[in-house]
């Protein structure tokens, strides 16, 4: 039986980084690879890029189950079971021998990663009160942003070296390392055993809520924009401007400066503006940056060194207004529901991958080899989504 403690403890920041940011890049990692996974497994680039859309499925219902199991047996218990399914997955993954075992392996990983994030969440907002979740958010989101580059950095040059099967075992290893660190260093921060919460009920409570429908729909608009892009970018920068994966691995730290700048101007803008505020801005810095990007493809100038760095500038401001957005909607969508937080987080977290889902499925779907494709597509989704 699960020992549940009188008082709540607050792990260490970097244990919470190393749990939020493994789904992450678990989700990018091997973008690189997509073309030569393509080829390998004889399978067309619209199927490959449906292995991101169907992990933020998988996501989208481990969101569901991993919170609502974290109010029953604890947080500890949920994310070690959750670190465990992942591992599988990811071993999965690397067995594959067509698109079809891929897809479903690429599930079972998204369904166990998806602990790393609702109960870390979980643990944030009953662990911290107040304008210091906010700035602690912040300080999360600004690491998480690196955590998207960090993985096609690392694959690229994998994939470039040993084949993009390693890419996959690579994600294996990673699985043992952060089980056998959660399994050291997390504390349980459940402070009392659960009541008999009703998932109905909660449900209808969060249905009623404006503002958690606004949030929910920003959160997934955000996250489908910045995960299309690392679906359809290997396609743009390694056969349009023939780089090698491994220069894409690098470029994507550059481009992931501008999310980390947006967490940690968020943060700064608090002394002066309210949560809400930040929110409306950065939602227009992304908009205007959309609408950048999409002018810039229409107008096209070939593969030059010029229209490259372009369009990273224009992905820059882009990805700014996201990294000043969504710490303050993760910070406030759930601060009426400190009774009920698990379920509440599994409900809202399986709404907004959702979301995800749907918008990665979209840019799967519209992929045809055209520049112009990626930009519109954000720029249609960002008024209706970020709006």
């Amino acid at each position: 039986m699960c020992q549940w403690k009188e008082k709540s403890t607050t792990p260490s920041l970097w244990l919470l980084i190393v749990l939020v940011g493994f789904p992450q890049i678990s989700e990018t990692i091997y973008t690189p690879s997509l073309p030569d996974i393509a080829r390998t497994l004889q399978a067309s680039g619209n199927t490959i890029q449906l292995t991101l859309s169907i992990y933020f499925l998988g996501f989208a219902l481990g969101v569901f189950c991993w919170g609502r199991l974290s109010d029953s047996i604890g947080r500890r218990p949920a994310l070690l079971w959750g670190i465990f399914v992942y591992g599988a997955g990811s071993l999965g993954c690397y067995l594959s021998n067509s698109a079809e075992w891929l897809l479903v392996s690429r599930f079972i990983q998204a369904f166990g990663a998806s602990s790393g994030s609702v109960v870390t969440q979980t643990i944030l907002r009953e662990s911290i009160d107040g304008a210091r979740r906010h700035a602690v958010f912040a300080q999360i989101s600004a690491a998480l942003a690196f955590t998207p580059a960090v993985g096609p950095l690392i694959g690229g040059w994998v994939d470039q070296s040993l084949g993009f099967r390693a890419v996959f075992f690579t994600l294996v290893a990673m699985s043992v390392a952060v089980f056998a660190y959660t399994w050291t260093s997390l504390p349980e921060t459940r402070v009392s055993p659960p009541s008999n919460i009703r998932v109905a009920t909660v449900a209808r409570r969060l249905a009623s809520d404006k503002k958690v429908w606004a949030f929910g729909f920003l959160i997934g608009a955000a996250n489908g924009i910045l995960f299309s892009y690392y679906a359809e970018a290997p396609f743009i920068f390694i056969e349009f401007f023939q780089m090698t994966p491994g220069v894409f691995g690098f470029l994507g730290i550059f481009v992931a400066l501008s999310s980390i700048l947006g967490a940690m101007l968020s943060k700064k803008l608090l002394t002066r503006l309210s949560a809400e505020n930040i929110i409306v801005l950065g939602t227009a810095v992304t908009t205007a940056g959309a609408g950048c990007l999409t002018g810039l493809a229409l107008y096209g100038i070939g593969p030059t060194v010029l229209f490259l760095a372009l369009m990273v500038a224009c992905l820059f401001i882009l990805l700014l207004g996201i990294g000043m957005a969504i710490p303050g909607c993760l910070s406030l969508a759930l601060v009426r529901y400190g009774d009920v937080l698990g379920t509440a987080g599994a409900i809202f977290g399986l709404g907004y991958y959702i979301v995800v889902s749907l918008i990665t499925s979209g840019m799967s779907y519209l992929h045809n080899g055209s520049l112009v494709t990626m930009p519109v597509y954000f720029l249609a989704v960002g008024p209706y989504g970020l709006g």
